[in-house]
Order: C-alpha cells, then sequence, then structure tokens
C-alpha cells in the first residue's frame, strides 16, 4: 500500500499539499510516482509564474508516459524545486521530500482530502 502521511493534505489527482511558513508547498504522492514509474524528466513552471486550482502546472515523464501535475491551490510560484530539474529520480526515491513547488498568495485551494479519504480514493482507483 502507498505511503500516506497523515500530516498532509491530498488532491483527488494525486498532488500533496503542506502549509510551511506560510507558503503553499506541493509535491507529487508516493501512489502516484508508483503508478507512473521511473520518472527521467520533470518540466516546472518559473518563479513569478501564476498557478489555478485544478489546472496543470508541471508535467513529468516516465519511462510509460507524460503526465500532467495539477496545482491544487491558485496563487503565484515562489520557488521551484531546481534539483528535481537534474534529479527527477528524487520523487520516485522520496516522494514527500521532493517538493515541485511553493505557492504563495494562495487565493483558492481545490477540494482537499485527509489523508484517510485520500487512502480510501487509491483504493478504489486500485480495484
Amino acid at each position: 500500500m502507498a505511503n500516506i502521511p497523515a500530516d498532509l493534505k491530498y488532491a483527488a489527482s494525486h498532488e500533496w499539499v503542506k502549509e510551511e511558513d506560510g507558503l503553499t508547498v506541493i509535491g507529487l504522492t508516493d501512489f502516484a510516482q508508483d503508478a507512473l514509474g521511473d520518472l527521467v524528466f520533470v518540466n516546472l513552471p518559473e518563479e513569478g509564474d501564476e498557478v489555478t486550482a485544478g489546472e496543470s502546472f508541471a508535467d513529468v515523464e516516465s519511462v510509460k508516459a507524460v503526465s500532467d501535475v495539477f496545482s491544487p491551490v491558485s496563487g503565484t510560484v515562489a520557488a521551484i524545486n531546481e534539483e528535481l530539474l537534474d534529479a527527477p529520480e528524487s520523487i520516485n526515491e522520496d516522494p514527500y521530500g521532493a517538493w515541485f513547488i511553493k505557492v504563495e498568495g494562495v487565493t483558492e485551494t481545490e477540494d482537499l482530502l485527509d489523508a484517510a479519504a485520500y487512502e480510501a480514493a487509491c483504493a478504489a482507483e486500485a480495484e
């Protein structure tokens, strides 16, 4: 079963969300990286770009396919994790350490799931 930390919130599209120092940190869940397989490329937005809840802000390429990464919030990109550009495999190795972006000035948030609800959604999807 996927690792689903209880202290995070989750989007139904398999992103995790964490509040940290007034910023919203977004990454890809363990369930998602496992389903995608070995990641070989990440395309991230630029600092200062706007992101919109429910819309794609990045994509990841695995040996299987290219997949969009969706923003669970609307706001402005305050930071990107440049390490992922050189080491996309770190998402597979540590999905909750390998954040994608940090967002400031959040104006809208999708309906986020707690760990139990996200685990139930993953279980339903895996059937």
